[in-house]
């Protein structure tokens, strides 16, 4: 680990390096088992069984008319653009760096701002995103994931070594940007010094909330009550309540602590089995907060990271509100939080851990929700549940409690991982996000990857040989998997699931990693990874994957969105990023003629000045992307 330069390395890939799983010990009976259910292998992958993928998969080489696609299909592209359908255009809405205020300055290309103005600027790097609207104002809320620091910070040639206002300025570029937006007959367009604007950091003061709260495991020097905190970030996903209020969810939190101590063995001597199992170790990913801020070092904090890794509640119409960490809903590298109100009236969120080998949750209140009622009980009181699939396509949610797991209730959720491994939950592909079909009562889920499928344990050893949903060894290409609660009851224990695609390179291959039935040479893509559904029932997929365009990913180009049908199967390429990207974020306006897009990490590897062009510093963005002749996008 020592002499092993992390700063070009993935959340994901910091965490094998820091982390690193044994190799699986019985390989061979891993690829019986494969061999074994190769009727599902070569059946249902190469043909579409109705078993495993349903009864509605477009048969291959189909060509459907535009059905319901309001667009004709684009190609892929290596162009360092953003590439939309004819009859659409995209624009800048507003990106890294540009001034909330009218005080403070605008993004200067060769500073890149400094700790000060980005406190008070749009933060870096995009991800879940939504549309509020209030008094006539309509809101922009916009998680801001993370930064490149190879392009933030200029203090050092060698950007391990940074002055502490590099390392400021990119704790300020992490958190969530509120922002009144509004459409002048030509464009949208951010609304300086608007009374809504806030930018929510990981200085900001957080309340803690649900059964961790006050726990001695969530108790520090700062705060001996342990219902206190600073700060958010690393936020990937989102979800917003029916009371209108939205969800921001904390992935890779791990990555910003280390450890001061001398380390044995290449990991801390205070570093616990249970932080370990959270990727928390001596090196953080190359931010060096703990230079600037003590509580990052978790040798002498080590209670600190047991207070992230929630999702959090904010009020985007209330400034002055106080952001809660709903420990009710476990602690894990959420991706996003898909709230349904069930039939019953009861809230039930869905999430995903995403990182290999990890599992998929739900959450179910005991209150119900009614309008105009106190709420702040819904996401404090309830169950906690993770999801067993069975290969025959149907599955169960086991209720992680003090019975089940063996553990306190407040445990549970501060080491809810441990929880479900004690449960035996499945083990899935990287879940990803999640998002309910507003038309039927079935959810869909982003498994993006997993290299590690079939050949490693997951961080707590639990077996991720190939099973149901995740059919494929060493995964590269992802799939997404739906389930339908049984009776249409979110609640119900129990599901049937199948899949809906799985992504491949059928260009490339002639077996399970060509893909399902719905993908061919048009529509392949790969990792699967933001989801969401428009109010007609149309699934968009956008994707984070292999952009190199060669080997396994030839003629997938740059990252991409595609919308899919789920009555017919049907995907379809409606976007393509410009070089270097992931696509990812999506919301609407209110009268659904502008569709709001995330650009996020442009130029991660230094080959994009999107979107300025020429030689100007990469920025990731929010794009608005309309019809030419002013109807509803999609």
């Amino acid at each position: 680990m020592a002499n092993i330069d992390t700063k070009d390395l993935s959340f994901d890939e910091f965490d094998e390096v820091v982390n690193p799983r044994p190799e699986e010990n019985d390989f061979d009976r891993i690829v019986e088992s494969a061999l074994s259910r190769r009727g599902f292998l070569g059946g249902v992958l190469a043909f579409g069984s109705f078993t495993a993928l349903g009864t509605s998969l477009v048969p291959t080489g189909a060509k459907a008319a535009n059905g319901r696609f309001a667009f004709t299909q684009i190609p892929t592209s290596t162009a360092d653009a953003v590439i939309v359908p004819e009859g659409y255009k995209s624009e800048i809405l507003v990106q890294w760096g540009d001034p909330l205020w009218s005080d403070v300055p605008e993004f200067d290309d060769a500073t890149r701002g400094t700790a000060d103005s980005q406190a008070r600027a749009f933060g870096d790097n995009t991800d879940g995103m939504d549309v509020f609207s209030h008094d006539g104002k309509t809101l922009l809320v916009v998680n801001n994931e993370y930064t490149n620091r190879d392009i933030i910070a200029l203090s050092a040639e060698d950007k391990r070594i940074m002055a502490e206002d590099d390392i400021a300025k990119g704790m300020m570029a992490h958190g969530i940007s509120v922002v009144e937006i509004a459409n002048d007959g030509v464009a949208w367009k951010i609304v300086k010094d608007s009374p809504y604007n806030r930018r929510i950091t990981p200085q900001s003061e957080m309340e803690l909330t649900g059964p961790a709260a006050g726990h001695d495991l969530m108790k520090t020097e700062a705060d001996p009550t342990g219902t206190k905190s600073l700060g958010t970030w690393n936020n990937c996903g989102n979800g917003v309540t029916p009371w209108g209020t939205y969800l921001t969810c904390e992935e890779n939190f791990n990555g910003y602590f280390s450890s001061s101590e001398e380390v044995q063995d290449q990991k801390p001597v205070s570093i616990s089995q249970e932080l370990s199992r959270y990727g928390i170790n001596n090196k953080d990913w190359g931010y060096n907060w703990a230079v600037i801020d003590e509580r990052f070092d978790v040798n002498k904090h080590p209670n600190e990271p047991n207070r992230a890794g929630y999702v959090v509640e904010i009020d985007p119409t209330d400034p002055t509100s106080t952001p809660k960490k709903r420990t009710a809903l476990g602690r894990f590298k959420h991706e996003n939080a898909e709230a349904v109100v069930n039939n019953d009236g009861r809230i039930v969120v869905y999430m995903g851990d995403d990182e290999r080998g990890e599992f998929v949750y739900r959450y179910v209140s005991n209150g119900v929700y009614a309008p105009g009622a106190p709420t702040d009980a819904l996401l404090d009181d309830g169950i906690l549940y993770v999801a067993k699939f069975s290969d025959n396509g149907t599955g169960a949610w086991v209720a992680l409690t003090p019975e089940t797991t063996g553990m306190d209730q407040a445990e549970i959720h501060i080491h809810t991982r441990q929880a479900g491994s004690k449960v035996g939950a499945t083990t899935m592909d990287r879940p990803e996000w999640i998002s309910a079909n507003p038309k039927a009562p079935e959810i869909y889920c982003c498994l993006t990857n997993n290299k590690n499928r079939g050949v490693k344990p997951n961080a707590g050893g639990d077996d991720t040989s190939v099973n149901g949903p995740n059919p494929r060894e060493k995964n590269n290409y992802g799939q997404i998997v739906r389930w339908r609660p049984d009776g249409g009851d979110h609640t119900a224990p129990g599901f049937t699931w199948d899949l809906y695609v799985l992504a491949g390179n059928p260009a490339v291959h002639s077996d399970a990693y060509a893909g399902s039935a719905n993908i061919n040479e048009e529509n392949m893509f790969n990792s699967p990874d933001g989801l969401a559904f428009d109010s007609n029932g149309l699934v968009w997929i956008q994707t984070d994957g292999n952009y190199k365009n060669e080997g396994d990913f030839a003629g997938h180009g740059n990252n991409q969105m595609l919308a899919g049908d789920p009555v017919t199967g049907e995907i379809r390429r409606f976007m393509v990023g410009p070089n270097e990207c992931e696509i990812t974020g999506l919301t609407w306006s209110p009268d659904r003629r502008t569709m709001f897009v995330g650009i996020q990490h442009p130029g991660e590897r230094g080959n994009s000045h999107w979107p300025a062009g020429g030689t100007s510093v990469p920025r990731s963005a929010i794009i608005a992307v309309t019809r030419e002749d002013g109807g509803v996008v999609g």
